[in-house]
């Protein structure tokens, strides 16, 4: 986990980790940052799913992440990086 981020209920703690993975230029630690990413993305979209709240724009969100996630995974994996 980066330091100095905290894991928290609300989507600053996804999206702190989404930027650490879109920033990373260890290629040997982007694998890591990715998986990390893709944790806390499904840890804060299981919250929204039991929340009450409308939450749809961050629903929304946690999707684009996923998939950016995993494009960036898997353009990464064709370059013969892992």
């Amino acid at each position: 986990m980066e330091p100095g981020v905290s894991k928290s209920p609300d989507s600053r703690y996804w999206r702190q980790l989404y930027r650490a993975a879109l920033s990373e230029i260890d290629k040997s630690k982007l694998s890591e940052r990715i998986a990390e990413a893709e944790r806390a993305v499904v840890l804060r979209a299981r919250e929204l799913f039991q929340a009450a709240d409308d939450n749809g724009e961050e629903a929304e969100a946690l999707d684009d992440v996923m998939y950016a996630l995993h494009a960036l995974r898997s353009n990464y994996q064709n370059l013969g990086v892992s």
